[in-house]
């Protein structure tokens, strides 16, 4: 018995300074893991470079923190989608079944535009384009893992950063070819043809400028129209021109030249766009403003019933924010009364709730 007890004491010692040691080794290793996916950043989506203008990118600075352990996939509902929690249950992003679209939880930010309005939207929420449609199990497949890999944390600007590019007082950039792909828009001004309609006895035309007269270039679309820009319209873009702007020529997603053209592509009108098949339709459309709208998250589309359309036309397409810090739902578009694009009050109030023009005027939403 004398011999047996120092025999015990030497093998607990072992077995205590091995599990150290492992714990040790682990440690060192999801550190390790960890700064790899914070030094990750957003790679430029895929598409022919006369689309994609050149960006700098932006300093990544300190990003979230990526918990170490494997992530969490659930399914839930309304719509049909999966989301990925952390080890902690902290939900990190949501994927939506049939859409682009995906948020993921990133660094704090703020929105405002002081000149119009006192609200701010401080969000965590950083809205990207997947590849291809969301599928179930597509977390699963090895594109969408180096893909959330090379996004976690990334500082790249994302749907709602591009958005602000275009608002008052927004920096000029230009790409390598001279043209101005950013910096404050306005609304589609009168411009000598509409003059020379008016003399005529002749309709204003009924769509305004695009995202090709805001660049001021022609445009060949996949149908092999080419559009060419209006002199007198550059720099401006009407609502639906604007989200064509911010989504398609700034964020990759497909483009068609105009309503009922053959493809894939986002349509030009914002009746078109709430009537088509792209994406998900978050709140269905109706002829009544919606009871419920907790269902939206930043990113999605918002379409207004206008005074301008008769027969309940959708004439007003913006791009929905999340809640500001006073918790009323906002978005941000390009209208005539505010003078282009804006999250402000100047005009009506950028809010989805209460009774103000655009919010009475609300009829539905869609998740590209």
């Amino acid at each position: 018995m004398k011999r047996l007890l120092p025999r015990t004491r030497r093998f607990s010692l072992t077995r205590n300074a091995a599990l150290s040691l492992v714990t040790a080794v682990l440690l060192a290793t999801s550190y390790a893991l960890t700064l790899q996916l914070r030094h990750r950043t957003d790679s430029p989506a895929a598409a022919p470079a006369s689309q994609v203008p050149h960006v700098s990118r932006a300093s990544l600075g300190d990003g979230i923190r990526v918990r170490t352990g494997p992530l969490h996939f659930e399914r839930i509902g309304n719509p049909a989608r999966t989301v990925a929690r952390d080890p902690r249950g902290t939900v990190i992003a949501t994927f939506t079944d049939g859409a682009r679209t995906a948020v993921l939880t990133g660094p704090s930010r703020t929105f405002a535009e002081p000149r119009t309005t006192d609200a701010k939207v401080v969000t965590k929420s950083w809205v990207r384009l997947l590849p291809k449609p969301w599928a179930r199990g597509a977390e699963q497949s090895a594109w969408f893992k180096n893909w959330l890999k090379s996004r976690l944390g990334s500082r790249d600007p994302d749907i709602l950063a591009t958005a602000f590019d275009y608002i008052a007082g927004a920096p000029v950039r230009t790409t390598a070819a001279g043209v101005e792909y950013s910096g404050a828009a306005r609304y589609t001004p009168d411009t000598a043809g509409d003059a020379k309609r008016a003399a005529q006895g002749k309709p204003k035309p009924r769509t305004g400028s695009d995202f090709y007269d805001y660049l001021g270039i022609p445009w060949a679309f996949p149908d092999a129209v080419t559009r060419r820009p209006e002199k007198d319209r550059a720099r401006s873009v009407d609502s639906s021109g604007y989200v064509r702007l911010v989504y398609g020529y700034r964020s990759g997603f497909p483009l068609n030249s105009r309503d009922g053209a053959a493809g894939n592509g986002l349509q030009r009108t914002p009746d078109a766009i709430a009537r088509g098949r792209l994406g998900v339709p978050v709140i269905p459309l109706t002829d009544r403003r919606p009871a419920v709208i907790q269902q939206l998250q930043p990113g999605d589309l918002v379409f207004f019933k206008t005074r301008e359309l008769p027969g309940g036309r959708i004439g007003h397409i913006g791009i929905y924010l999340g809640l500001d810090t006073a918790d009323q739902p906002r978005f941000i578009s390009s209208r005539k009364n505010a003078g282009g694009p804006t999250m402000g009050d100047k005009g009506g109030t950028s809010r989805l709730d209460g009774d103000g023009y655009y919010a009475q005027g609300l009829r539905a939403a869609r998740r590209l």
